[in-house]
């Protein structure tokens, strides 16, 4: 099915169009109501300390560009029920997308999300806002702030020290687009107008890491590794049991991997982890009993090779930091299926969020298990839940 370019008004074109703050809609507009989006995905989910629970996506329409934007929405019922609680948007060509949810320390609920131009315009911006009572429907949130250069979609990590690490990539692997976006947007630019948009970083790009040591307030950047043939990185980083750093990237052959044993101040050269998983999102984690979380695609060897292998979300554990994996909980065997992010509940539940179908069911789906289900291969505990809906966009 082809559609007609996508033509979007120019506000002033310069190189810091991107960096102007977004709008915050607490009571979105009907033109991001669900039933007029053509796409979503890419989503978070987190929970309050009291037990209300929050999710994120980007969505708008047919696929990435201009006019993406960040959905925030929230459950008081444990999921059963999700009310839309906030949208975030940025005008003409700059868009909102790859937004994350995280529980700090302290009790305090952060939204952060991506800003640029186009569909890239080769530096990005992670921005925050954050709400310190998150057990309430409508919380009170600071005003955004951008952080860093760069793209940031998963879970910061607490360090034992009490420091706090955000993975935030310059992508290396990725030419800027900012005129055409997947064959369905063209800005009309001129290529003066394009030039101006484009930042090349350089030396300055990689897997990186944004350390705070005030719980926020100021960020400094560690220079992260280049993992050989990443794919916009996504990468996720864990303290090992010796204290040394890892982050896990996303590549083109699967998960690679890199470790620093000085704090970032250098790092082993990229390599594949062994893990099968296909050119997408992951989700790892370290949890609360110690063990490692890894959700990843596991599919059958019977798949066809002509079919996608965004299919068969799978959890595993790791006792040794990675270095093995066991168990295997299916969470969907379904195809189009990915992007999985989650959290662990203080009763040791997990929860897991993913997308199915970006531009065709268009779902958002969450499930719910224990290391026992994991391990088990089925669900054996009370607490197993799978294929529950968040959101199901377009109409109905």
């Amino acid at each position: 099915m082809l559609f007609a370019p996508l033509l979007f008004p120019l506000l002033a074109i310069s190189p810091d169009v991107a960096l102007q703050p977004p709008q915050v809609h607490s009571n979105p507009p009907a033109r991001y109501a669900t039933a007029a989006r053509k796409f979503e995905g890419i989503p978070g989910i987190e929970r309050a300390p009291n037990g209300r629970l929050w999710a994120t996506w980007y969505a708008g329409g047919r696929g990435e560009g201009p006019d993406n934007y960040v959905v925030l929405v929230t459950s008081g019922d444990g999921g059963k029920n999700w009310s839309d609680a906030l949208v975030v948007d940025t005008p003409g060509i700059v868009r909102a997308f790859d937004p994350c949810l995280w529980l700090d320390p302290t009790g305090a609920l952060w939204l952060t999300w991506t800003q640029g131009a186009g569909k890239f315009d080769g530096r990005s911006g992670v921005w925050e806002m954050h709400a310190r009572n998150p057990g309430a429907a409508k919380p009170k949130w600071s005003t955004p702030r951008r952080i860093a250069d760069g793209v940031m979609m998963n879970k910061p990590t607490v360090l034992r020290s009490g420091e706090w690490l955000f993975p935030a990539a310059m992508w290396w692997t990725v030419k800027p687009n900012i005129e055409q976006m997947n064959g369905e947007y063209k800005l009309g630019l001129t290529p003066a107008e394009m030039a101006s948009l484009i930042h090349d970083n350089g030396e300055r790009n990689g897997a990186h890491l944004l350390i705070t040591r005030d719980r926020g307030k100021t960020f400094q950047t560690i220079a992260g590794p280049r993992v050989p043939r990443a794919a916009f990185d996504e990468h996720m980083a864990i303290e090992r049991s010796n204290g040394d750093w890892q982050v896990f990237v996303r590549t083109k052959y699967g998960i690679g991997t890199s470790v620093s044993k000085d704090r970032g101040k250098t790092w082993s050269e990229g390599a594949d982890t062994g893990v099968r998983h296909t050119d997408a999102r992951f989700f790892i984690r370290r949890l609360a009993g110690g063990k490692v979380l890894l959700v990843r695609h596991d599919w059958p060897d019977s798949l066809p090779a002509n079919l996608s292998r965004r299919t068969h979300l799978t959890a595993q554990l790791s006792s040794d930091d990675g270095a093995t994996w066991s168990g295997g909980l299916l969470l969907d065997g379904r195809s189009a299926i990915s992007y999985p992010d989650g959290f662990q509940a203080p009763d040791g539940s997990i929860t897991v969020v993913y997308d199915r179908e970006r531009t065709k069911a268009m779902e958002i789906l969450f499930a719910t298990f224990t290391e026992a289900d994991i391990e088990a291969g089925k669900c054996v505990s009370k607490a197993c839940a799978l294929q529950n809906t968040i959101n199901r966009a377009g109409p109905r």
